[in-house]
């Protein structure tokens, strides 16, 4: 199974649409949604930043540099896109220090939208989720069919596949995994990127065979459970009445390994799954498993919250709608694009 974005099997088959997506960097925004107010005291300066164009880590460089601080004492939830207009927070710890003037920052691309005092520096992951503003443009195709695959999206949801984002260039991540778990040495920072690459394929090629077999949304025996909005998760038990319930509200998902050192918690019909995947991967597994990464889960189905869409001209149609952290807004796309 690649790891390539485009050859994963789809929900709700051929897409009906064909379209361009980033046309411009407007036609992508992202909107972080922390869910959580600031402090208004304590040594970080929380910002809210607008960037396009912009790569999150040279952001936050350049924060540091401009507030005569160590790049060690920014922080910010997670990596927004590049070819996006995209706002997120920062924090710049300032300790005993007055704030610059943050409306002066000298870089064209990017804005400081606010400013309040906060005790805490942001860690990676501590946000609820982002707003997706998207534009697809030259849409060509059945609009009568992607209006249907649209209101599947909105009632039933997507594969929560890992974006082409996280496997690096033409998916080369993968076998970079692949090389430095055979002996390469890599430095600590792309050791880091590629167990997540490796990772992230082997969820990506178990979840693609639960597409296969329409079971992506609904369980198969020996089921693990992700609490939605949570890293928890639960099971195995025997399927009833309370867990349908609670799977078409959307409280609770199907799950998918983040594969690590011992067993995934999986038995019967999703056990056996996970480990004939994990099996044509041995490689990536046992790396993964050498390198003393835990067993976790993560959520097979992907609800989009507040799924809107509009065509915005002729040829354009917009999608707005709200992702938990961690999810890709591609894989809402792919439905509907080929």
């Amino acid at each position: 199974m690649s790891s390539d974005e485009s050859e994963l099997p789809r929900a709700y088959g051929t897409p009906p649409l064909t379209a361009n997506l980033r046309s411009t960097p407007e036609d992508f925004r992202v909107e972080e949604i922390l869910g959580y107010e600031a402090d208004g005291e304590g040594e970080h300066a929380l910002l809210w930043v607008e960037k396009r164009e912009a790569n999150t880590d040279w952001v936050a460089r350049e924060l540091a540099r401009y507030a005569g601080v160590s790049p060690m004492n920014v922080g910010y939830a997670g990596l927004k896109d590049r070819h996006a207009v995209t706002r997120q927070a920062f924090t710049v710890q300032l300790p005993g220090k007055a704030d610059p003037d943050w409306s002066a920052f000298p870089h064209a691309e990017v804005k400081v939208l606010s400013s309040t005092r906060h005790k805490r520096k942001l860690k990676r992951g501590a946000l609820r989720g982002n707003r997706f503003v998207l534009v697809l443009r030259d849409v060509q195709g059945d609009r009568s069919r992607a209006e249907q695959v649209l209101q599947a999206i909105a009632a039933r949801g997507v594969p929560n596949y890992f974006g082409e984002q996280r496997f690096g260039r033409e998916g080369g991540n993968v076998a970079q995994a692949r090389a430095m778990f055979a002996g390469r040495r890599v430095d600590r920072d792309k050791r880091s990127i590629l167990l997540s690459a490796a990772r992230s394929h082997v969820f990506n090629c178990v979840l693609a065979a639960r597409v296969e077999r329409n079971a992506w949304d609904q369980p198969l025996e020996g089921e693990i459970w992700s609490l939605a909005g949570s890293r928890s998760w639960f099971g195995p038990e025997p399927f009833d009445d309370t867990l349908a319930a609670r799977l078409a509200q959307g409280d609770i998902h199907p799950s998918g390994p983040l594969w690590g050192q011992g067993e995934p918690p999986t038995c019967a019909a999703a056990g056996e799954l996970e480990r004939g995947v994990a099996a044509q991967h041995a490689d990536l597994a046992a790396g993964l498993a050498a390198a003393r990464m835990d067993q976790e889960r993560r959520p097979l189905r992907l609800l989009p919250k507040d799924l809107q869409w509009r065509w915005a001209d002729q040829d354009a149609l917009q999608l707005d709608f709200e992702l938990p952290a961690g999810a890709y807004a591609t894989v809402i796309v792919r439905e509907l694009v080929l």
